[in-house]
């Protein structure tokens, strides 16, 4: 029985990734249990300069996940560099996967450029899909002319694998797909929360702070299955599939839609050793559906 699968030329010990904004830049979780064990990390969005994020509150739970208002909270890609990624390395012995946001061409580019000498980066992952970052984010993965400008520019500067992740509020979520695969990405991520908003009934005001946030959790995990599905049988570059995914099960059934690779992310926020579970169940299920080999079903679902 083998968890292991290939993703842009590199052999993965097993698919499960913490998605990005999950698992900080994963060091933090490596009190809980060997991280060692997991197929690779998504970090934490990181933008060109430092960023506090949105003002507080900026969580509201709801039914079936959450809805998150973060706004890309982080040190800025110099300290990312320099000092984040040395701490993982010595907690983490694989490569890892890095998150970039921005507000304008200019940003994401020197942001992506700053990862090229980073030894324990395979590839960069460009965030055109947040929902709660105002003036950039969303702004880039709703338009495919605006999204394939974007992607050109990057890989004029970027020496790594480029991974577009996309999303989910958009009228053809495969349109947007076969533009950025058209402009040069290697591989596409899908799919980055929906928008949602929750309103305290005793206020009747919104409870986060700039009113709507990103809705994540296993409540859109059909939606992003669905999606993964046509993005998948439409393109071809290899597709990463997240969106509420939450235990073993949930990963067949990505991977049988046609991800290589399956990002974990609201679930981490839920329960630290999520992943885990997942990875040490991963043998049991696909013995039970009688699958002897995970790189095997990748789209087998037709």
């Amino acid at each position: 029985m083998s968890l292991e699968v290939k993703f842009l030329g590199k052999t993965f010990k097993n698919p499960i990734i913490p998605a990005s904004g999950t698992f900080g830049f994963g060091y933090e979780f490596a009190s809980f249990y060997d991280i060692n064990i997991l197929g690779s990390i998504s970090l934490k969005g990181t933008t060109l300069e430092p960023r506090y994020g949105n003002p507080l509150p900026r969580i509201a739970e709801c039914p079936s996940g959450l809805v998150n208002a973060i706004g890309l909270q982080n040190p800025g890609v110099d300290k990312v560099v320099n000092e984040e990624l040395h701490k993982l390395k010595e907690v983490y012995s694989d490569l890892v996967i890095a998150n970039v946001g921005g507000h304008s061409v200019t940003e994401y580019v020197e942001t992506c450029k700053k990862f090229n000498d980073a030894e324990t980066v395979f590839a960069v992952e460009l965030n055109i899909s947040c929902p709660n970052v105002k003036g950039g984010g969303m702004a880039f993965g709703t338009d495919p002319e605006v999204a394939s400008q974007l992607v050109k520019e990057v890989k004029k500067v970027l020496k790594k694998p480029l991974i577009v992740k996309l999303s989910p509020n958009v009228t053809d979520i495969v349109k947007m797909a076969k533009a950025v695969e058209e402009a040069g990405a290697d591989a596409i991520s899908l799919i980055n929360t929906l928008v949602g908003m929750r309103i305290n009934l005793k206020t009747g005001e919104p409870i986060i702070s700039i009113k709507k946030g990103g809705y994540s959790g296993p409540g859109i995990f059909p939606v992003a299955l669905r999606m993964v599905y046509e993005v998948s049988h439409a393109v071809s570059i290899p597709v990463i599939g997240m969106g509420g995914i939450s235990n073993a099960y949930d990963v067949l059934e990505m991977m049988y839609a046609g991800a290589s690779l399956v990002m974990v992310g609201a679930e981490n926020l839920i329960n630290p050793y999520a992943c885990k579970e997942i990875i040490d169940n991963l043998p049991k299920v696909m013995k039970e559906y009688g699958i002897k080999n995970l790189q095997d079903i990748i789209g087998r679902t037709k």
